[in-house]
């Protein structure tokens, strides 16, 4: 049994979409999480960072669930979501503005030209200045949950940062238990606008070459530790950029935007 899809990508994190709006996939795919370990696997499938099924929302334009390669759902994905914008644009379900449900809250966005922006959730649980042990490093962190929690490092030479291997290890790390964390590797540049940024991905286990919410949540803690202005640009590990946009009141963060590009790559079938 055939079940079609679309291949989309966003700074080079790609993503498999799988409309799902009248429920017709349960009967061909039954289980979504084995589904996504399957088709997400490189060189045995088609590949990707994720898997994003979309439905029909109550509250919203439509429902966008995520699933890691690992076959884990999560709460939410910034890149994802732009994918899934682009593509709910594309297929003309909605108007170039439009609201997306996820499990870390209803999000709205915008397609314009050639550009996607996200407004997102105010960043919650934020922690400055936590010493953890990795191995026999001691690593200085910053924690935030921007949909789903994250883990700042500030580091130099980033270029040559072990990224996975000391990714992992704040992953797995037990202040973190039992769900994990996302681990964003982040060098200031000169100018106090922009930054460089690598993220460690749970689900995936390994470095993607973005990753939307650890985009935002390095460009809080960034700002919050060494002042970097408002609007934050944001260099990924594929070399593309995206902008971050923010108001702050006293320690309150709202108001806060990512914006980039996306692309529709292919659209295909494959077997459930």
């Amino acid at each position: 049994m055939n079940v079609d899809f679309v291949k989309t990508v966003a700074s080079g994190n790609d993503f498999l979409i799988l409309d799902n709006r009248e429920k017709k996939l349960a009967s061909k795919i039954g289980d979504f999480s084995d589904f996504a370990r399957r088709s997400c696997r490189r060189k045995y499938s088609i590949g990707a960072d994720g898997f994003l099924v979309l439905e029909n929302s109550e509250s919203a334009d439509f429902k966008m669930r995520i699933f890691n390669p690992d076959g884990s759902e999560v709460t939410m994905c910034g890149n994802g979501i732009r994918c899934s914008a682009l593509y709910a644009y594309e297929k003309k379900w909605c108007k170039a503005s439009m609201k997306i449900e996820t499990k870390a809250g209803t999000l709205e966005a915008e397609v314009k030209k050639g550009l996607i922006r996200i407004k997102m959730t105010p960043p919650q649980n934020v922690k400055l200045d936590q010493n953890i042990g990795a191995g026999k490093t001691i690593m200085n962190v910053h924690t935030l949950d921007t949909g789903v929690p994250h883990a700042v490092h500030f580091v130099k030479d980033i270029e040559n940062y072990p990224v996975k291997k000391m990714g992992s290890k704040i992953r797995y790390h037990k202040l973190f238990e039992p769900e994990g964390t996302n681990a964003d590797f982040v060098e200031p540049s000169n100018d106090n606008s922009t930054i460089l940024v690598r993220t460690y991905e749970r689900g995936v286990e390994d470095e993607t070459l973005a990753c939307g919410t650890g985009v935002v949540a390095s460009a809080i803690i960034s700002h919050l530790v060494n002042g970097t202005r408002e609007p934050v640009k944001v260099v990924t590990k594929s070399k593309e950029i995206l902008n971050v946009y923010f108001k702050k009141e006293r320690n309150h963060f709202h108001d806060v935007y990512f914006e980039g590009k996306a692309h529709i790559v292919f659209e295909g079938q494959m077997s459930a």
